[in-house]
């Protein structure tokens, strides 16, 4: 039975029940050129990135470096696999033109890729959110995340994002929501739609990025106030805090790289449910392409984020100095005479912590009977 007589029959798979293949006119914004550009790109940014991260990971003698560096690491995997099976479907699309009809009568690899780019698409914004937390814990708990910390532990975190990403992408396989095939063809995304389950995914699809951003801008406000308390102290274990404060940055950036990229798709998906009209393709695509950006620049952060890299672009500084505070003597001075009142208090949660640790490894073993 051929796909005419299928169609005649109601017989339509659910991924072609609202777009059926092939397109008669195809969006400018939608080329061969622009994703095999933006997947070439990101794929060797990542790789570049996963290289550096890995060669700082085993050259590392900081705890919190090393955790923070396998978050990072995680994330960077993310992004490389989600940049390597999505855009290999699109770019072959737009090479060899395939029906989608004749080669997936069944929607499995529609299903497949729908769930890879909802799977693809929360992860890094989740582990942005569960790396705020990490530093959040490190920086204002020091003593606390010491204790219990551990890289098993972090490791399991990300494991942990992995999977509450990959149960929200398999919930259209279950019934909340449904995956469909997308203009110009080349891609399969859920439904948004403001009907019935269709709806449900879509809210849980934009809230649950939107709420990551949040927590992430929340938890590293506190920590960026936190930290600059304590390094408009004094010079004790100030290479430490230097690691804080580069890891931190690091964050931060990838906090607003993540913000500027996907707010505009949640809320244009949040926008298009709750108010009712109709989907307007040109402008989800302008948005996913926008929400692309992110897997393309997050690898990037660390690559020129870091104190090494910038030791060679701003030779004339004296990076060995104690902080990166001390070369804004004036900035230094103002925030610590704002800060003043509440900084004892941040200041002794860390000094306690060292002096903890120089106790336990100073006090002499008892003797022997």
């Amino acid at each position: 039975m051929n796909d005419s007589a299928l169609s005649q029959a109601n017989d339509t798979p659910v991924c072609y029940s609202i777009n059926t293949p092939p397109f008669e006119s195809l969006p400018s914004i939608a080329s061969a050129y622009f994703s095999s550009v933006f997947s070439a790109l990101g794929v060797t940014s990542n790789l570049i990135a996963f290289v550096v991260l890995l060669k700082s990971f085993r050259q590392t003698n900081s705890r919190s470096r090393s955790f923070f560096l396998i978050f990072l690491g995680g994330l960077v995997v993310t992004d490389f696999m989600g940049l390597l099976v999505t855009g290999c479907i699109v770019v072959s699309f737009h090479v060899t033109h395939f029906n989608w009809r004749q080669l997936d009568p069944k929607c499995h690899f529609c299903n497949f890729m729908g769930m890879s780019m909802v799977f693809y698409g929360l992860c890094p914004l989740l582990l942005g959110a569960a790396m705020a937390v990490e530093r959040f814990t490190g920086i204002n708990c020091p003593f606390a995340r010491s204790t219990s910390m551990s890289k098993r532990r972090t490791v399991s975190m990300v494991l942990m994002v992995w999977f509450f990403a990959g149960c929200i992408a398999l919930l259209p396989l279950t019934g909340v929501g449904s995956y469909h095939m997308q203009m110009p063809g080349s891609w399969c995304f859920f439904n948004i739609s403001p009907k019935g389950k269709d709806l449900a995914f879509s809210l849980i699809f934009s809230l649950v990025g939107l709420m990551s951003i949040t927590v992430s801008f929340f938890l590293n406000t506190v920590s960026i106030v936190t930290l600059i308390k304590v390094c408009c102290g004094q010079d004790r274990s100030q290479r430490r805090r230097d690691h804080e404060v580069e890891m931190m940055v690091q964050l931060i950036l990838i906090m607003v790289i993540a913000s500027i990229c996907w707010c505009p798709l949640l809320v244009f998906i949040l926008q298009t449910v709750l108010s009712g009209g109709p989907l307007r393709i040109k402008y989800l695509l302008l948005w996913l392409r926008f929400a692309s950006f992110n897997q393309i620049l997050d690898p990037w952060v660390y690559i020129l984020f870091r104190r090494a890299v910038l030791q060679r672009i701003y030779p004339r500084i004296d990076w060995s100095r104690g902080s990166f505070g001390s070369l804004y003597p004036s900035v230094r001075n103002t925030i610590h005479r704002f800060t003043r009142p509440s900084f004892e208090t941040s200041l002794d949660s860390h000094e306690t912590v060292e002096k903890e640790k120089a106790h336990i490894t100073s006090v002499p073993p008892p003797p022997s009977p």
